[in-house]
């Protein structure tokens, strides 16, 4: 018998799933991303909604998570890149980074075991949002010719360079900047995911041919599965504090 014919299960049944729900009507169609993204935003709203409605001096239980959340969101993020302009945006910027770490906790929950954000449809919807709303705030704050200009021709560059300057900035600003968001938080889910899959196959096919080969296989999956709680904590921050730098940059060019 071959301890290592490892029965390994096919890409598409770890990041796809068929219907389950509205079979008649496509864009009704549901799957388990889709529950899952909707698990993320129903956490979301019920843990400010709940922290809201208690009236104490001393936040506790959730409360305390809440505040803490919008705390730090605001000191390490908002006020790291944007200053105190930015406060106005610690709403929109802790809801992010909460929806995007519940959307990617789900990977270590048990019998869910995936990271909606493992699909990509989401991860590029939430970086063309930011898109939208930092070349919003930079016309805004600069003007249309004065973001173009700031964005395409930055000062100190000698102008025999802006040939050389100008389209790479072209392409970091405009084009580059939603592509990184999105394919950074959605690659790294998709690792964490291929990895926590192939040391639990690796564990229980060991485990069926001889128990001492499951152990190694096991603790990695032990400290795998730790260390991809980390990741979705730190995908989220990263996220949100570069959605923060591209928003801060458009309101502040000089920055």
């Amino acid at each position: 018998m071959n301890i290592f014919a490892l029965d390994f299960p096919p890409v598409s049944h770890l990041f796809d799933w068929p219907d389950f729900a509205f079979h008649g009507n496509t864009y009704l169609a549901m799957n388990k991303t889709v529950l899952i993204y909707l698990f993320a935003l129903g956490l979301t709203l019920a843990l400010f909604m709940s922290a809201g409605a208690k009236k104490s001096l001393v936040p506790r239980g959730v409360s305390h998570v809440a505040e803490g959340g919008i705390n730090f969101v605001e000191d390490s993020i908002v006020m790291q890149t944007m200053g105190t302009e930015g406060k106005k945006y610690v709403p929109f910027l802790t809801t992010i980074f909460f929806f995007i770490f519940f959307s990617n906790i789900f990977e270590v929950i048990p019998f869910i075991q995936f990271p909606a954000n493992a699909r990509m449809a989401i991860p590029i919807t939430m970086a063309l949002m930011v898109w939208v709303i930092y070349n919003f705030l930079g016309v805004k704050n600069q003007g249309l010719l004065g973001y173009f200009k700031n964005s395409l021709f930055p000062p100190g560059v000698p102008k025999a360079l802006y040939l050389i300057v100008t389209p790479i900035e072209f392409f970091s600003v405009f084009v580059i900047r939603p592509l990184s968001l999105a394919i950074r938080l959605w690659a790294n889910m998709v690792a964490g995911h291929l990895l926590l899959v192939t040391f639990a196959v690796l564990s229980a096919t060991l485990w069926d041919s001889t128990y001492v080969g499951a152990i190694a296989p096991a603790a990695m999956l032990i400290l795998m599965t730790g260390f991809e709680i980390l990741v979705s904590f730190l995908q989220a921050f990263i996220f949100t504090i570069l959605t923060a730098v591209y928003m801060g940059g458009a309101i502040h060019p000089e920055h």
